[in-house]
């Protein structure tokens, strides 16, 4: 197989080709040019970019130099080509959800995050695929089919930002955005050997939001280095008036570099959350030589694990909830576009009374309050991302985790969900490799609000390790 186009402008950091577009050592036309082109030759293998608009990308880049030469400002992501999940609204571009029902629909708005980084200065190659609406961890949909892992295609790529992980390990994009309830940019960021970051709920303010006071939805960066990720929650992070609960902190703190002393760290460590959760020997393995890597770094690092006794609950009964809150009308008026697991959890939520909802409510509370205790210990949470490798591509869940049974499209997921539960940052980096050649990521967590604290221990690891270095091969 040949060597995929342009891999020195493709392969590149983000920070570095940001950094050559800004010293017109390259053009902005230059670089969508060669990004097209790689998709081109690659995304038929992966499906992973779909409602493609380069015409529109080149003329944008185009404005783009144009900007440029005359000595305009240009924000710090100028020049850069993006793909958008397609449950994030993109004014003018189709976005589907992944659903037959919104098949045509082409949004007036951009969300939040869309405009944030347009303003910045990145080029829409097109969207990334998603799940059925963006519900559950593999990505696959009746409209555009299955998104593949570009490390093994026989595999899943995760989800439901499993279209921009795979985009990213593939070189398609040097970022992107993705969103998170229950592990969806963390799950495809560990099957695809990329980095992916929860942040804190309000730290990138949503519009449009029905749900606006929810905390369990987020939006974040994904890219494939933690700096490049920093750099793009620069630009998504910060207040907004049309989101009531977003965080009223300068986002300038995430260009500072992330280059700090990591001796002292307090690093805690759990294979398994404790005993609490089944995990495939090949993971736990790869969880334990990560504390050793940040025991070599010179961390104070120790085997514990915080209680999420409560967890499962919250966070089922505040998903069904969202999901009967947003999607029960188009259930009941075409129950038959709608894929059964997702039906199911409809269901469930309508089903729901307000006592269910106090109890989720007071035990979320608890684990908050348990989190903030266990952090005044420790200053990271070092867990598995995901509790198995990528698997079978052609299934839609695993039914078994080292042999446990996994019940429904959910259960396998927890190890994600637990964290989504406490409201933490957690920031997924690339730890190893299965003796396949299946990608493993690990999860650092860290206390609520503390993006930076994840994104310094996340860099140090990154930069003594380098797994995330290691790229597909075609």
């Amino acid at each position: 197989m040949t060597d995929p186009v342009h891999s020195e402008i493709c392969d590149a950091s983000a920070s570095e080709l940001a950094r050559r577009l800004r010293a017109r050592e390259l053009s902005a036309r230059e670089v969508v040019t060669a990004h097209l082109e790689r998709i081109e030759q690659l995304d038929p293998r992966i499906n992973a970019i779909v409602t493609p608009v380069g015409e529109r990308a080149l003329a944008e880049a185009g404005a783009a130099d144009e900007r440029l030469a005359h000595g305009e400002p240009v924000g710090p992501l100028h020049g850069l080509p993006v793909a958008h999940k397609d449950t994030h609204n993109t004014a003018g571009i189709r976005t589907t959800h992944g659903s037959p029902i919104l098949a045509e629909y082409v949004p007036v708005h951009d969300d939040i995050g869309i405009e944030r980084m347009r303003a910045g200065g990145a080029i829409t190659l097109g969207k990334t695929n998603v799940p059925e609406f963006g519900a559950g961890s593999h990505t696959f949909n009746p409209l555009f089919g299955a998104t593949r892992n570009p490390y093994d295609r026989s595999r899943s790529a995760g989800g439901s930002s499993g279209g921009a992980g795979a985009a990213l390990a593939a070189g398609l994009i040097p970022i992107a955005d993705g969103s998170d309830m229950g592990g969806s940019i963390r799950n495809p960021a560990s099957f695809c050997n990329v980095v992916g970051l929860r942040p804190s709920p309000g730290r990138v303010p949503l519009w449009p939001n029905m749900i606006a006071w929810g905390t369990q939805v987020v939006q974040g960066p994904m890219a494939r280095t933690v700096s490049d990720v920093a750099l793009l929650l620069s630009v998504l992070a910060g207040p907004d008036p049309r989101c009531p609960i977003s965080i009223a902190e300068d986002p300038a703190v995430f260009t500072e570099p992330l280059t700090s002393d990591p001796r002292g760290l307090r690093v805690a460590w759990s294979p398994d959350f404790g005993g609490a959760l089944p995990v495939e020997p090949e993971v736990s393995a790869t969880v334990e030589s990560a504390a050793r890597v940040f025991t070599d770094l010179g961390c104070v690092v120790a085997q514990d694990c915080p209680d999420f006794t409560g967890a499962d609950e919250v966070f089922r009964v505040l998903r069904g909830w969202q999901m009967a809150t947003s999607l029960s009308a188009a259930l009941a008026e075409q129950p038959d576009r709608i894929k059964p697991s997702l039906a199911a959890n409809i269901e469930y939520g309508r089903g729901l009374t307000g006592a269910d909802l106090g109890r989720a409510e007071f035990l979320h509370a608890e684990i908050f309050h348990r989190m903030r205790e266990f952090f005044q210990r420790y200053d990271i949470l070092l867990l598995p991302t995901s509790q198995l490798p990528p698997f079978p591509v052609e299934i839609e869940y695993p039914d078994m985790i080292a042999g446990q049974p996994m019940h429904d499209y959910l259960d396998w997921m927890r190890s994600a969900y637990y964290i989504s539960a406490t409201g933490c940052p957690a920031l997924n980096v690339p730890a190893g490799f299965t003796p396949g050649g299946l990608p493993v990521g690990v999860q650092l967590v860290g206390p609520y609000r503390r993006e930076s604290s994840v994104l310094r221990a996340g860099y140090a690891f990154e930069q003594a390790t380098r797994f995330g270095d290691r790229r597909p091969v075609w």
